[in-house]
């Protein structure tokens, strides 16, 4: 009867430290798996490798690693997550790109089969042409684009995504007609910068922080940023300054998969919470130029659900949903 009552406990303490039996899964003896659901050099990739070492930081014996899942706007990574429902150490870089990629690809997996966590950043967008493009300032890209739509090619994120929208919006606010615009959709950014650094492509559109270094080295040239007033350390023109009447900031945050306990949601929040009060995360958000917009819980929730309506009306204006 000892030995059963023994073997019992035994059983009961193992499944408390494996998270078996209804328990929390997220402690600090676990590892925290970031997923960036995009190719290595764009703004989630970069995002998740902050985070990454933020957290360590925030509590140095705990374990984080980032892997990447590339393809189809993130729709690829959250159709892994959706498999994951239930698991506590696993958060999703995701945001405004996976939203239209969402209406763009058609995914049958959408984030209402997620847990919202947290929205952490906001970033404006920054259109760009190669050092040795004809195109001097946004005007002279304007006249190419109208007198041959085709002629213009624009590499950028993933179709459907931020990048395509903000071509989207420039080209109607151009007199272009949309549908008609050349862009070449990457699951990278890295992918992007390389055919805008060889001069394959007339210009180019990402968030500030991945082309502002080689804007101030030389290598590329800005034409225009989508926020309202020009941004500091950028001395870069307002595509508003430049005739277009375009303003949108991206955004990037985490959700978890699907089906956690209250207690796992609680412990991912409160350690998303610390994570963002470290010093390593206020030092990259300010080198970035990033715009620090945490908000965790209902309200996130409900800002999410806002996007994907207000998104979706956009993209189908625009005609990028076929």
């Amino acid at each position: 009867m000892r030995m059963r009552v023994l073997a019992a406990l035994a059983a009961l303490s193992l499944g408390a430290l494996t998270g078996c039996g209804g328990g929390s899964t997220t402690s600090a003896s676990s590892t925290l798996r970031i997923m960036a659901p995009a190719a290595p050099g764009g703004g989630w990739d970069q995002t998740s490798r902050v985070a990454e070492q933020a957290f360590k930081a925030a509590d140095p014996s705990r374990k984080v690693e980032v892997y990447n899942v590339p393809g189809a706007g993130g729709t690829i990574g959250l159709a892994q997550l959706a498999g994951e429902q239930g698991n506590g150490n696993l958060l999703m870089t995701m945001g405004l790109v996976m939203v239209g990629a969402i209406e763009q690809n058609k995914s049958k997996v959408t984030l209402t089969e997620t847990t919202p966590i947290a929205k952490l950043t906001e970033e404006y967008e920054i259109v760009v042409v190669p050092a040795a493009s004809p195109f001097k300032t946004l005007a002279d890209m304007v006249a190419a684009w109208k007198a041959d739509p085709a002629k213009v090619s624009i590499s950028g994120g993933s179709a459907g995504g931020t990048d395509h929208i903000v071509a989207g919006l420039m080209a109607k606010a151009a007199g272009v007609d949309p549908k008609q615009v050349n862009y070449i959709a990457h699951s990278g950014g890295g992918e992007a910068l390389n055919e805008l650094l060889g001069n394959k492509v007339s210009a180019g559109i990402s968030g500030v922080s991945e082309f502002a270094e080689h804007v101030k080295s030389g290598k590329l040239r800005a034409l225009g940023v989508t926020s309202g007033e020009r941004i500091a350390d950028l001395d870069v023109p307002t595509l508003k300054e430049g005739g277009l009447d375009v303003e949108l900031a991206n955004w990037r945050g985490f959700v978890a998969p699907a089906g956690l306990s209250d207690a796992d949601k609680t412990a991912l929040t409160d350690l998303v919470t610390k994570m963002h009060g470290s010093q390593p995360w206020k030092d990259a958000v300010t080198k970035n130029g990033w715009i620090d917009s945490f908000q965790t819980g209902q309200p996130f929730a409900d800002y999410l659900a806002a996007e994907q309506t207000r998104v979706k009306a956009i993209i189908a204006e625009m005609g990028l949903v076929s």
